[in-house]
């Protein structure tokens, strides 16, 4: 089967091309592309990929929130939230990585791509609710996946296991009712239990 893609280094140079001095960087990893733009340009480096007769990527098909703090297990460098999307050119058949910093750690805000790519619109509220990133311009940002009480964003490395509170049936009040959470932290250790005569030996 004849495989139609191009070569990573010379998406690489195309893109670098398209968006100039709006690419902080770029790597090649694994035969992937990964670009980096800074918040200010992240709308007009949107653009431009999804415009420019070299980079045609029409279609995004995926956006997450990612949290660098204590990422691999090693104190933080650098911004902590960012935002990675994988972006599609199906007329040219090529794939790149987008990522971008939000500039404040405290009170994570990045413009929304939604009027870019309507595909963005559940990612995003995904990305609000899981981690907290704000998306300016996004036409309905509410939480997706937790309760609209739900307190916190529940995949931020600080966020604790166990929730803040849970919620349980209340059987006299006949409706849900939240409370403090009564799991107490505990370490699981499995326990070995081995058989003498386990798998038939004598």
């Amino acid at each position: 089967m004849t495989s139609y893609a191009v070569d990573p280094l010379a998406l690489q140079a195309n893109v670098q091309a398209a968006l100039g001095e709006l690419l902080e960087s770029s790597v090649v990893r694994l035969g992937e592309l990964t670009l980096y733009v800074n918040a200010r340009h992240y709308l007009q480096a949107a653009l431009i990929l999804r415009d420019d007769a070299n980079c045609c990527f029409e279609q995004l098909v995926d956006l997450c929130g990612v949290d660098y703090s204590a990422y691999k297990d090693q104190p933080q460098v650098g911004l902590r939230y960012c935002v990675v999307s994988h972006l599609l050119s199906v007329s040219l058949n090529q794939r790149v990585r987008l990522k971008v910093f939000a500039p404040d750690d405290a009170f994570p805000v990045l413009p929304s791509l939604g009027d870019i790519w309507s595909s963005t619109n559940w990612f995003e509220r995904e990305a609000f609710d899981l981690f907290g990133i704000v998306f300016e311009g996004h036409a309905d940002l509410r939480r997706i996946l937790t309760d609209y009480g739900f307190i916190g964003h529940p995949f931020r490395k600080d966020f604790p296991v166990s929730g803040h509170v849970e919620m349980r049936y209340d059987a006299e009040q006949k409706r849900v009712v939240y409370q403090p959470v009564t799991i107490e932290p505990r370490e699981i250790t499995p326990r070995i239990i081995r058989e003498a005569n386990y798998g038939g030996a004598h």
